[in-house]
């Protein structure tokens, strides 16, 4: 996997079919949300993933823990793919590997100010049971993971790059206006973004995903 552009919160058919005219691969489905906030249901969501054109694919975004609940409610919607944000522990990916082998898991490192050595120690503990990794960022004023349109220190997502054996989606505060520059310095195998391609009713603005994806193909296709 490489060279992947991803967008995530996906609230209807329509939106999944301009994302794919437009050229995104992967499209995020957050579901089951801490906040209890979705937005799309899950027979809506799974209407979506299942009239994707290939070679487009969703993927559950989630925040549950537990392998078997996991793995379960992948099958009920069609992915093939999970991106975990919630605070998994080892065990529980090493079990989620060992019952649904054919998931492609993708879990989160969230960068804080001040917890670098944490994440590269996550990634020697759990590349043999993940896919891919992917960076975001946390918020400290609302403690949210994840789809909070702030920015990270990219060297620390560089260095997790480095040091991973497995592909490496970066996501945080990603727009047109910044994803070449971070594809460069950091040397992602995928990026991801989601609030900053929004317009003022909430909705993907088609002329602000074309731009992320036309930006992140060139800086891709300069690092490659």
């Amino acid at each position: 996997m490489n060279a992947l552009v991803q967008v995530a919160g996906i609230i209807d058919d329509e939106e999944a079919r301009m994302l794919c005219e437009s050229g995104v691969d992967w499209l995020g489905f957050p579901l089951r949300l801490p906040s209890g906030k979705d937005d799309i249901t899950e027979h809506d969501a799974a209407k979506a993933i299942a009239g994707l054109p290939a070679p487009h694919q969703g993927v559950l975004i989630s925040y549950l823990t537990d392998a078997a609940e996991i793995a379960a409610f992948c099958g009920e919607l069609g992915v093939r793919s999970v991106q975990l944000h919630g605070d998994v522990a080892d065990t529980e990916l090493r079990i989620l590997k060992d019952i649904a082998p054919e998931l492609y898991v993708l879990k989160s490192l969230v960068v804080r100010s001040d917890n670098a050595q944490e994440l590269l120690a996550q990634v020697d503990r759990t590349a043999d049971v993940v896919d891919m990794f992917i960076t975001d960022t946390f918020d400290p004023r609302t403690g949210a993971k994840g789809a909070t349109g702030l920015l990270h220190d990219w060297s620390v997502s560089a260095e997790l790059v480095a040091r991973s054996p497995k592909p490496l989606m970066m996501a945080g505060g990603l727009s047109p206006a910044n994803v070449a520059d971070a594809i460069r310095q950091v040397r992602p195998a995928a990026v991801d973004a989601h609030s900053l391609l929004e317009g003022a009713d909430g909705r993907k603005d088609p002329a602000k995903v074309r731009e992320f994806v036309v930006r992140a193909r060139e800086a891709f296709a300069e690092i490659d």
